[in-house]
This record gives C-alpha cells, structure tokens and sequence, in this order.
C-alpha cells in the first residue's frame, strides 16, 4: 500500500503488473534485424517487442496487449505483404505467450532434456521448427498476464471471460493488421490450452467482423467444459486412456505393446467397456463392476480393489498420487511423463497438487529467463521488472466462464465451444483446422476432443478440412525434441496445403 493515504496506489489493481493504472504507459516498442538458420535454410527477421492498443466500438481504451512479432523481411528490410501471419497464444486463464514462444514454435527455443528438469543456464538455440518457416508470427499476451495491462476504468470482468477474452484479442488482432498494413495476409491462428477455447471463439466472430480467418491450429484442446464439471462421467472417459498411456510408460500397465497401439487399446477399452458402466451408476450388477474393474487395472495399473472403491471413477490428483506411491513419487499433470518427489502427506489441497506440477517446474523458468534475456538484450526492450508469466489466481479464479453460444438465445454457464468451431467452419468451408494433442497430456485429454467434434456432425467435405494429429507428448508438445521435430514436420506441410 502507498505510505501515504491520499496517493492513488497503482499498484493496487492486481490485473496491471507495473504499469501506472491511470495513464498505462508502457516501454516504447523496440526491435532488431535477426536471422534465423537451420541446416540449409535461413530466414532475414524483424523482431518487434510493442503494444497494442485495445480500444472498443465507441473509441473507449480497455488495455494494451503486449506483442512480440516475428516477421521475416527482405534485403532491403521490407516484409511480405502476401505471406501469411499467425497470432500466437497460450491460455491459462491467465497464461503468457512465453511457453509456446521460447518452448515451441518461435524462432528461438531453450534446449530441454527429454523429461529432465531443464538447467536455468539452458542453451537458447535456433528453432529448426519454427513456424517462420511457412509464416510470420506475432505471440500476444492476454490482458493481465506478461507484460498486457488492463485500462484504469476498464472493469477486468468486462475482458476476463470466454466472450469478453475473445473480443479483446480480435481488436488486438486487428489493431496488429492495421498497423502494419497486412489485410491482404492470410491469416492463421494457434492457440495451446485454454487459446484453443480462444481461438474457436475468435475463428468465428473474426468472420462475422469480416475477417477471414485461413486456418486455426488447436494444440492441447479444450472445447466442452461441461467435462471439468464435478461428477461428470465425460471427465473420467477422458482421463482413461491418458491413464493407460502414463501407466504403461512407468512400467505399470502395456508392457511389449507398441504405446500407440496400446492407447487405441485403451480408447476402445474407454468407449465400449468402461463408458457403458459408469452410464449406469449403482445400476451397475456388481459382478460387472468387478468384471470391468480388473480390465481397467490391466490398463492403468491400479489395483482393482482401489478402482472399486472408487466406484471406476479416479481423479487425476488421486491417480497421480497413487501411481508412483511405492517410490514415493507423484506424476506430473501437463505431462503425466515426468515425476517428483511426493508431497507432504499435510499437502492434500486439491488445487495445491493441481499446481505443483513436475512437468510446469522442469521448463517454464528457464523459457522465462530466455524470453526476457532476448527482450533486454537483443531488442533492447525495458519492460517492467516483473513479467506475469503466469496470473491465473487472479484473472483465471475470476474467470467468467459463461458463454453466448451461437444459435441458442442464453449463455450456457459451461461453454461447449466445439459449436462456435463447426459454425465457423459452415460459414467458412475455406478453412482449415488442424487439432494436436498428445498421449501424456492429463489437462485436455485427447478422448474428449475426440468426442467433442463427433457430436457436431459435421458433412465429409468439411470433416476433410480437420486434420488429426497425436503424438507421444503431453501438453507442452513441444518439450521433447523427437515431438517438436514430428510437429514441425506436420504442420510444415499443413501450412502449404490449401
């Protein structure tokens, strides 16, 4: 608090990071001429670390979102008006744009180590699958996170929800396409996590505000979170196969199986065993359960007399506990493949195990260290001394999680955004979606997205411009490196398909 009590205190709003709350100044923006190389190919850029000002219909400032733009550029320095240009975020709520910039698919990236904690003197090397190679690429931090601030007489609900969120990324979005004269770019969108709810939102009222969206990547998906919802037998079918895919990788469960034969084992396993048994509650004949409950524990290596007391419905945290107990170690959740030592037995705060996080602790400060590192000492950007790389307890438990969803006349208080998807698609049937997810990932499991885009029915032409990808990956996909190379490779030939 200010020591003196008639000074506004500006840093109060906890939503501003160090900006000043009344007049938001932020750093002048600052850039460098860079080049990128990968074997035989290399790439002249214009890095620019800036501010965009997010502004609504009636000229009203609601925040500026901070930008870091890669655009490659000629001999003479001048961009391409003709490549195409990708927005780029993570989700959270409450996310930066750090890790799927400096972990995945900018032009710079921190070495990792397999599943191992990354060192916080990490090499930063170029990117061999960067998607500079196929487009130019601007990585935007939500209002309230990293470096973005929220207006002084903005109320932060207004822009932390599902609608409002999608709205001040499509201003800033356009905001971006005006300032640097790029309407004639086709335009993509890549959003990981919660940017994927974002983006399914965003490819539908960017058309209905015309403009044109070419494609949408969706990397570790989330698109009904009636899932997420307490009791829901969808988050249980959901976490099955992820169950199996961590259980055979720690020895537990599949063992001589190839793994992707194995997780098709269990993705049958979860559809025409387990989901018929949890349909039908205490319902259920208690032979059966007992039936399906030693076909479960051959899956996920749990005993069955654990999955029966549980009536075949695990939670993550109790499954990540309960794994590795004999080696006194719990699992990671963003990827189930890596490990810690367990938690104290006075640590039972669900959301206390949600966020101690083996997978989280082994990259995402050294890929802050780098990004900051690049910003102060390639671009010569000042930015304030503390970036919210993470801000999720105060804008994503604020989140307001109701939803306009098209066609229906209320907000639904869980948003099934796969519906904004296929309405997007039905106007468009020019764009393209592809959908990435991994085997290890317990935060958006692969089932449900499955699920989610099967129930929209939508027509075999349409279906073809859905493109499928799995990998054996968690939620970073990009953490180890056979992954990145496998993604890259793919959406490389993605980007040039029409």
């Amino acid at each position: 608090m200010s020591e003196n009590p008639g000074e506004k205190d500006v840093t109060s709003n906890p939503f501003m990071g160090a900006a000043p709350a009344r007049e938001l100044d932020v750093p002048e923006p600052a850039s460098a001429r860079l080049t990128w190389s990968a074997d035989d190919e290399k790439i002249d850029y214009e890095a620019t670390a800036a501010h965009l000002d997010v502004v609504s219909d009636a000229g009203k400032l609601l925040g500026r979102m901070f930008s870091l733009s890669y655009v490659a550029v000629d001999e003479s320095g001048a961009a391409d008006p003709a490549r195409p240009v990708t927005f780029a975020f993570n989700g959270g709520p409450g996310s930066s744009s750090v890790p799927i910039n400096f972990g995945g698919i900018g032009p710079r990236r921190v070495a990792t180590d397999g599943c191992g904690h990354v060192r916080a003197d990490a090499a930063v090397e170029d990117n061999p699958q960067t998607v500079l190679r196929d487009t130019d690429v601007v990585f935007l931090d939500a209002l309230g996170t990293g470096w973005s601030c929220v207006a002084d007489d903005c109320e932060p609900a207004s822009v932390f929800g599902v609608d409002g969120d999608a709205d001040a990324f499509a201003r800033a979005i356009c905001a971006w396409l005006e300032e640097n004269g790029r309407w004639s770019s086709p335009l993509y969108l890549f959003g990981e996590s919660y940017g994927t709810v974002r983006n399914s939102v965003l490819m539908r009222i960017l058309g209905e505000r015309g403009v044109a969206v070419t494609g949408v990547v969706l990397l570790s998906a989330i698109l009904d979170w009636v899932q997420v919802q307490p009791g829901e037998d969808l988050y249980y079918l959901g976490m099955m196969p992820t169950y199996a895919a961590t259980a055979q990788w720690f020895g537990r469960a599949g063992k001589g199986v190839d793994p992707d034969e194995w997780f098709d084992r269990a993705l049958e396993f979860t559809e025409d065993v387990l989901a018929p048994a949890l349909l039908k509650g205490d319902r259920l004949d208690a032979r059966r359960e007992r039936e399906v409950a030693r076909k479960m524990s051959k899956f996920v290596g749990l005993a069955p007399e654990y999955l029966l007391a549980h009536h075949l419905r695990v939670d993550l945290a109790d499954f990540r506990i309960a794994l590795l107990a004999d080696e006194g170690k719990i699992c990671g959740r963003l990827d189930t493949r890596f490990a810690s030592d367990a938690l104290s037995p006075m640590q039972t705060s669900v959301e206390w195990v949600a966020g101690e996080d083996a997978a989280a602790d082994a990259v995402e400060p050294a890929w802050t260290k780098a990004f900051r590192a690049f910003c102060r000492e390639e671009l010569g950007y000042r930015g304030a001394a503390r970036y919210l790389s993470s801000n999720y307890e105060k804008v994503g438990t604020k989140w307001d999680w109701r939803h306009e969803e098209p066609g229906c006349s209320y907000k639904a208080e869980a948003p099934n955004v796969a519906v904004d998807i296929a309405v997007a698609l039905r106007r468009n049937p020019t764009c393209k979606l592809a959908i990435i997810g991994g085997r290890y990932d317990a935060a958006t499991t692969f089932w449900n997205v499955v699920h989610d885009m099967s129930c929209q029915y939508l027509s075999p032409e349409l279906k073809e411009r859905v493109s499928w990808y799995r990998y054996g990956c968690g939620h970073m996909a990009y953490t180890d490196a056979p992954t990145l190379e496998a993604m890259g490779e793919d959406l490389h030939e993605w980007y040039q398909r029409r």
